[in-house]
């Protein structure tokens, strides 16, 4: 066991990913969960090959893939018209391509492969009710001190506190997230609550005029995920707010049959406003580093901010090896190692944003493009995303 200790703020993905890899290397744990239990809010996310690398480079394959379920395909429709824009397999052409499937989870699933991994671990601390409040450092360490009184001792802090990173203002004071105007709805289904004619095995975008409806079954196939995705001016800000189904059917109101059939299926939806920041190369100071939303916060249109919360962890475990614990100089390599790679996936998030929801000749061309043969390797055409990291890369 290692000696020196790194308190990690937040409990989510990211925080439970940095968790574990760290903890394998010996460190001494405490991750810090402000809420009363560790948990996850939202639906179900799409895991693209370069996260089921990692998982590999972690020995979590077996336990994903027991909650995980692999589509054969994605694909697009116009919101409007029904009409199949593209369909794009993902089943035995990721596995050729990238070595690794192309997969959707519940997100509480994967949050309790992380959970368990990381309670199975003697020197991981799992604390719940614990605030960062605030945190001072000096050449001995780092002081954490939680909104309920306590100080913690420790060498290093992890933010991996999301989009609203305390942590992150400390070294950024870059403000309020930037608000993209994009409220998203989600719910979920048990699958036999879906009639057949709505059902499909694919991960189905319905995209058109500021408005996309995603559907894909969940858990093994046993559940039926949902997001309605719409340009809204009404939001509260986090993760858990009651939607207004009566908005919902404004949005959607000149949508395919299909899609106002499915939305209907539906009573009680929770929404969330779309946020994300600009790219920033600097996210570490010392003995301080932010990781996943707190470092790089992306709009959901890549599917990828779990991934990169992953990878973020499994360089960070890396370079901390490199450097046999420098965290100065090791969190410098770090943020290095990632920032062109998170910032490239948010930019271009935010472009496939603009895609799902062209109207006029920008939607003409989409179709055009896709319906022609001549883009429907989009898939390949995300390589550099989808091929990943190399787990033993050296970052020194």
């Amino acid at each position: 066991m290692n000696s020196q200790h790194i308190v990690i703020a937040g409990g989510g993905i990211g925080g439970l990913a940095a968790a574990l890899v760290l903890g394998r290397q010996g460190y001494q744990i405490t991750v810090l969960e402000q809420s009363d239990a560790f948990g996850e809010i939202g639906a179900g996310i799409q895991i693209g090959p370069n996260a089921f690398r990692m998982f590999e480079h972690l020995g979590l394959t077996d336990a994903i893939d027991k909650v995980a379920y692999f589509p054969p395909a994605l694909q697009m429709r116009d919101v409007r018209t029904g009409e199949l824009v593209v369909r794009a397999p993902v089943g035995d052409v990721a596995q050729a391509a990238y070595g690794f499937r192309y997969g959707v989870i519940y997100r509480v699933d994967i949050h309790n492969v992380f959970l368990n991994a990381c309670a199975a671990l003697p020197n991981i601390t799992l604390r719940t009710n614990a605030k960062l409040a605030s945190y001072v450092q000096d050449s001995a360490g780092v002081r954490v001190s939680l909104a309920a009184g306590e100080t913690i001792q420790a060498d290093a802090l992890i933010g991996a506190d999301g989009l609203w990173s305390s942590v992150r203002q400390s070294i950024v004071a870059d403000g309020k997230p930037r608000v993209s105007g994009h409220i998203a709805y989600r719910a979920v289904l048990p699958v036999a609550d879906v009639p057949e004619h709505l059902y499909s095995p694919d991960v189905v975008l319905w995209g058109g005029e500021k408005t996309h409806l995603v559907h894909y079954p969940l858990r093994r196939g046993e559940l039926f995920n949902l997001v309605a995705v719409f340009h809204s001016s009404q939001f509260d800000e986090g993760w858990n707010t009651f939607g207004d189904p009566a908005e919902l059917t404004d949005r959607f109101a000149k949508a395919a049959p299909q899609v106002k059939e499915l939305l209907a299926k539906i009573d009680t939806w929770k929404m969330w406003v779309l946020c994300d920041r600009e790219p920033v190369s600097n996210w570490s100071d010392n003995r301080v580093t932010l990781l996943g939303d707190a470092a790089h916060p992306m709009l959901q249109y890549l599917a990828q901010g779990a991934c990169m919360a992953i990878e973020d962890a499994v360089v960070l475990g890396a370079v901390l090896k490199q450097h046999k614990g420098n965290f100065a100089t090791a969190f410098q390599k770090y943020q290095q190692a990632r920032y062109l790679r998170t910032g490239r996936v948010q930019l271009t998030a935010r472009f496939y944003g603009d895609i799902y929801h062209a109207s006029g000749v920008q939607r003409e061309l989409r179709n055009q493009m896709f319906q022609s043969g001549t883009e429907s390797a989009g898939f390949a055409g995300l390589s550099w995303l989808y091929q990943g990291i190399d787990p033993h890369q050296t970052f020194a």
